[in-house]
């Protein structure tokens, strides 16, 4: 080591050492002083690289021995200690990142679309522990009446915030909090909407799907209409999907469920082999034969001119309709609709349990008629064989 170098100030003095960052040498000051009867000898910076100077050096020791400055050695611990607590410092926004690329997640381009909007701006620089429930009502408070989003899209993102939550617990990334602190209160959506279209409204569009240039939307149309497969069930469809031989359709992952298959009805299959097969494996292939994300402008189209109501959906809605129809006919009960249309629980096909009911009536009436019928006649011949006596 360097010899030491005493300089004009009580307590400070310098060694020489080779310069960081240049050629040659440089000084490095160092300074020694007593507390609580303790010797201590600090290293306070360099010549060049901390840009020291003797008067520096010394106020520097006049702040460690008066206690408004720490240690170098007590900053760097500081520093560390600081960024191990950041580093195991899970806020909402480290937990979006891991979640996200944890696994497939299904709807995870509209997860995205609510955590940037709604979730991001009040809670991504926030752990967990400092969420409190009137934080979520506010959000709740927030969406609904200053910016006027349905039930429905609250709904889903308190949801998303809420599954984050569980999902850095669930990983052990952060403790469970207190329930006394934060809790979800997730607002009731009436989801039973059956949307119908009258014979006369079902007669206009199909004559604009079979007038529309575009085969995929009409297809796609068509297809919801004789099956009652979803949107992204259809996106999904592979050729090797339609077991035309055994006549069936193979569903993948309908609505996050398990695997399915629906009957092929002469419909749909006369459909099928009508639409134009590339070299995608699609049968609704997207842009360069992918999967197809989106067809709502192509739909819009046929749903203007065929004149139906703007609050009419052009595919789920089909879907309804497919289902009405099946529930209005009479012939089909309540546990094989809920499979034609791959519900997990009987709950959502209950929706259609009132159109069953009707056609339980009118059957029952057709019955009453015939009874009305049988009586009048009897009570004729009853007349008429009186009279003849």
């Amino acid at each position: 080591m360097a010899k030491r170098q005493k300089t004009k100030y009580p307590g400070v003095f310098t060694r020489e050492a080779r310069r960081i960052g240049g050629r040659g040498t440089e000084l490095v000051y160092y300074v020694v002083f007593k507390k609580n009867g303790k010797l201590i000898e600090e290293k306070v910076g360099r010549q060049f690289a901390d840009d020291m100077t003797p008067a520096r050096a010394a106020a520097y020791r006049a702040e460690r021995i008066e206690g408004k400055r720490q240690s170098r050695k007590d900053l760097r611990e500081a520093d560390t200690a600081a960024k191990e607590a950041e580093a195991n410092r899970w806020t909402i926004e480290r937990i979006w990142e891991e979640y996200k690329h944890q696994r497939e997640i299904k709807g995870l381009k509209q997860d995205e679309c609510r955590y940037t909007l709604y979730i991001s701006p009040r809670f991504a620089n926030k752990v967990p522990a400092e969420i409190l429930t009137l934080d979520v009502d506010r959000l709740r408070v927030l969406l609904t009446k200053k910016q006027g989003k349905s039930p429905q899209t609250v709904k889903h993102v308190i949801a998303l915030l809420r599954r984050l939550v569980r999902f850095a617990v669930l990983k052990g990334l952060c403790p469970a909090p207190e329930p006394s602190r934060l809790s979800f209160e997730i607002p009731r959506v009436d989801n039973c909407k059956t949307e119908d279209l009258t014979p006369d409204q079902l007669s206009a569009l199909i004559e604009a799907m079979e007038d529309d240039p575009n085969p995929w939307a009409a297809g796609i149309m068509k297809m919801a209409l004789l099956t009652g497969m979803r949107r992204g069930e259809m996106f999904k469809l592979h050729w090797e999907d339609v077991d035309f031989e055994r006549g069936f359709i193979h569903i993948r992952d309908p609505k996050g469920g398990p695997s399915q298959k629906v009957p092929l009805n002469d419909p749909a299959r006369l459909l099928f082999e009508s639409l134009p097969r590339t070299d995608s494996p699609f049968v609704f292939p997207g842009r360069g034969g992918k999967q197809r994300v989106d067809i709502n402008h192509q739909v819009a189209r046929i749903k203007q001119k065929a004149g139906l109501p703007d609050s009419f959906r052009a595919i789920h809605g089909l879907r309804h309709v497919y289902a009405t129809m099946l529930a209005s006919s009479g012939d089909v009960d309540m546990y094989t609709l809920q499979k034609l249309m791959t519900h997990k629980s009987p709950q959502m096909t209950q929706r259609y349990a009132h159109l069953r009911d009707d056609a339980l009536k009118r059957a029952s009436g057709v019955a009453g008629e015939i009874f009305s019928k049988l009586t009048t006649d009897s009570e004729d011949r009853t007349k008429n064989e009186k009279s003849i006596i």
